[in-house]
């Protein structure tokens, strides 16, 4: 079995996109603000057409970029996510740094507080996206395609967080990536406000308590990087202060 990196290990850099790459990046994701806009006033009967006129594209630019309308709604889901997983993957690790769930839990809280208008504009859009995707299943296909791509990227992050082993990290990526996951729907399915009780931030902490209270590796001090995060006491694997 493979030894897992080292807990001190920074991430490789990815290599920076070329502007070419960024402007195109950025092109998609005007686009799919618009998209999530369009889907959420006007439900399903958006067409392709629709989207393209609304973002001051032609047709043809838009199937350049996406193979269907429902494709075009997935920058801007990934986003989201991506910067959830951006934050969490810059924490230190080492003994010294806190424990990875009190990480998870911050980053995650943090990224579902928009920051400002535009970030509180792109959470309003995701709700209305998620509230007509039960009437649409490429809708909801392209929702869980960006959840399973989110939760390959967390088990690599984790896995220098935790030095646990394989399974560990995947059960641990898997648990956190369904409470963002689920916190947001439920979310979007009530009536809460951004805020409060019922808010995305509130319910993806009790997502995460809930969801992650069985792994020991992610509690505790942190372990070397052989797989034995946390396994010093078995038995206290589900506390954590406020459960």
């Amino acid at each position: 079995m493979p030894t897992p990196p080292p807990r001190s290990a920074p991430l490789p850099r990815p290599p920076r996109p070329s502007l070419t790459e960024r402007r195109k990046a950025e092109t998609q994701l005007e686009i799919a603000r618009t998209a999530a806009a369009l889907f959420a006033e006007r439900g399903t009967a958006v067409t392709a057409d629709d989207i393209a006129r609304a973002s001051g594209v032609a047709l043809r630019t838009f199937y350049r970029y996406f193979r269907t309308k429902e494709d075009a709604v997935a920058p801007l889901l990934a986003d989201g996510v991506r910067q959830w997983i951006d934050e969490l993957a810059a924490a230190p690790a080492g003994p010294d740094a806190p424990p990875v769930r009190e990480t998870l839990e911050r980053t995650a809280r943090r990224s579902l507080t928009p920051a400002d208008e535009p970030a509180a504009e792109a959470q309003r859009w995701t709700r209305g996206l998620l509230r007509v995707m039960p009437d649409d299943p490429a809708l909801r296909a392209v929702w869980h395609r960006v959840h399973h791509d989110s939760e390959e990227t967390l088990t690599t992050v984790l896995a220098r967080l935790t030095g646990a082993g394989p399974l560990e990290t995947r059960l641990a990526a898997a648990a956190a990536n369904t409470a963002m996951r689920i916190a947001v729907e439920e979310w979007a399915a009530g009536d809460g406000a951004p805020e409060g009780a019922q808010g995305p931030a509130e319910l993806v902490t009790r997502c995460m308590r809930a969801l992650t209270a069985g792994l020991p590796q992610l509690d505790g001090a942190h372990g070397a990087a052989d797989g034995t995060a946390g396994e010093e006491n078995p038995g206290q694997g589900g506390t954590h202060p406020g459960r």
